[in-house]
């Protein structure tokens, strides 16, 4: 009896971790990436105690801690400053068993993406479909189509998840959040509390990271698909007046940092994450907005849940 073979859609954090926990379980795997250099768009995010403890299991968590940063004394501000609540990152190690931590998705992904076998990724492969009972996925490369069979799928291709409209087409589309936001990460040495200020419709947040670096981000209620000339120009008309260190953050932000994205998710619930032998995770089954600070750790989780059960239910 060979080893059962896993074909994983996407080379996101979900889709790696997922790959990263079946080869822990000496599962066979083939990810199918569409774009040619898989990678992770954005900057930085927040991995709390529940991805902290995924990150473990999967046995990335050290390499990890040795990169990001802890997160240090913040909470929630009011926009002239005022505190409304404080965090203490020490108490909340006490309660959770772990510092909640601070990196750029770039190295939670290179991370990631070392601990696999190269030859396991196939870039620029644009899935078109997916049978959920044999189970099988067809996907096109280089002018080619090619179907490829396994003993089962996981589908991590995110919001815009191809399987999951193969697999549930009723479902309705990823419903607009009502917000949309500006990111960026920055070099900046000075401390700063992970935080976040809140305004009329609108919020702020800071997140230390590793190497010299600071995530920021600002959110607006607003109407879907606006854009401005210049974006930076945009978040300093909003919250340049607000506390600091916000205005010195912006002043210290190059224009072409700054990354726009409207917030979507999953309004709907699906009916479950399986189907035959497919199952979704990560956006693709259950995408959240960032506010919740939660899109990367429940991958994780997922991927980290998804690998324990093949392990104790599997039969071929």
């Amino acid at each position: 009896m060979g080893e059962p073979h896993a074909i994983v859609v996407g080379a996101g954090i979900g889709g790696l971790a997922a790959a990263l926990a079946l080869h822990r379980r000496r599962w066979r795997f083939t990810v199918l990436e569409r774009a040619a250099e898989p990678r992770e768009l954005g900057t930085g995010l927040t991995l709390m105690a529940n991805a902290l403890r995924g990150l473990d299991a999967l046995g990335v968590g050290d390499a990890l801690r040795r990169q990001g940063v802890p997160d240090s004394p913040g909470g929630l501000r009011t926009s002239d400053g005022r505190w409304l609540s404080r965090i203490e990152g020490a108490a909340l190690e006490r309660a959770l068993g772990t510092a909640a931590l601070g990196i750029h998705r770039t190295d939670l992904h290179r991370l990631l993406r070392a601990a696999l076998p190269a030859s396991a990724l196939v870039t620029e492969a644009d899935v078109i479909d997916v049978d959920p009972d044999v189970p099988a996925v067809t996907y096109r490369r280089d002018g080619t189509t090619t179907t490829l069979r396994a003993d089962l799928v996981v589908g991590a291709d995110g919001l815009h998840s191809v399987l999951r409209g193969r697999l549930w087409p009723d479902l309705p589309a990823p419903a607009y959040s009502g917000s949309t936001a500006w990111r960026a990460a920055i070099r900046w040495t000075a401390p700063v509390a992970t935080a976040v200020t809140w305004g009329p419709g609108r919020e702020f947040g800071t997140v230390p990271l590793g190497d010299g670096r600071l995530y920021w981000y600002a959110a607006e209620t607003a109407p879907p698909g606006g854009r401005e000339p210049d974006e930076l120009a945009a978040v300093r008309e909003r919250f340049g007046g607000w506390h600091e260190p916000i205005p010195a953050l912006l002043a210290a932000t190059p224009p072409g940092a700054v990354l726009r994205t409207d917030l979507f998710h999953l309004a709907t619930a699906l009916p479950s994450y399986v189907r035959g032998r497919v199952a979704l995770l990560g956006d693709a089954a259950h995408a959240m907005t960032p506010h919740l600070g939660q899109g990367a750790g429940q991958a994780i989780e997922d991927a980290v849940v998804l690998g324990a059960a093949c392990a104790a239910g599997w039969t071929t």
